[in-house]
């Protein structure tokens, strides 16, 4: 996988509340990106297993495509993921490690869209960002990222390194 960059970073304090846009984050390990909703406890989503909610990435250039086939003004903070990325090849993150920055993540599911998010932009995504909804992450090692931070795939034997589980005790990815 070539690396890619996160270009953006987005959370909210509460389901539902606006997405406010930070220039920094702490990637939290077994909660998520800190001050999230989801971190909080909280979230639509919050009763789904808790490795699936930590964090979501979506790349920008699907948001720009869904914008245009839906025609309406769509920004990656209206999607309600938390990093924003380019030239990262994101579905091949899933059943994976990999890096973004220095914090260790594990690629959990598809993040498909749903029809609260429609319900919250007032535009018609379901079907136009189904296969450009992004991806579920477990934050296994934390760090402070930043907007820039490198996105990266990550061999087992290194992210056994860096002391995660792996084989047979390694997470187990949703197909969705």
């Amino acid at each position: 996988m070539t690396a890619g960059t996160v270009t953006e970073i987005w959370l909210a304090g509460a389901a539902a509340a606006p997405m406010r846009r930070v220039p920094t984050g702490l990637l939290v390990a077994g909660v998520g990106l800190d001050g999230d909703r989801y971190a909080l406890g909280g979230g639509t989503w919050a009763q789904y297993p808790d490795l699936e909610k930590q964090l979501t990435l979506i790349d920008r250039d699907d948001v720009a495509a869904v914008a245009a086939e839906v025609g309406a003004p769509l920004s990656p903070g209206d999607t309600r993921r938390n990093l924003v990325t380019v030239g990262a090849d994101l579905p091949s993150l899933v059943g994976n490690w990999f890096a973004v920055g220095d914090a260790l993540l594990f690629g959990m599911k598809r993040c498909p869209p749903c029809a609260h998010l429609e319900r919250l932009t007032g535009a018609k995504l379901v079907k136009a960002m189904l296969h450009r909804g992004g991806i579920n992450a477990a934050v296994f090692g934390g760090a402070e990222i930043a907007e820039g931070a490198v996105v990266r795939s990550l061999s087992e034997a290194e992210a056994a390194a860096r002391g995660v589980p792996v084989g047979a005790d390694r997470p187990v990815p949703r197909s969705v």
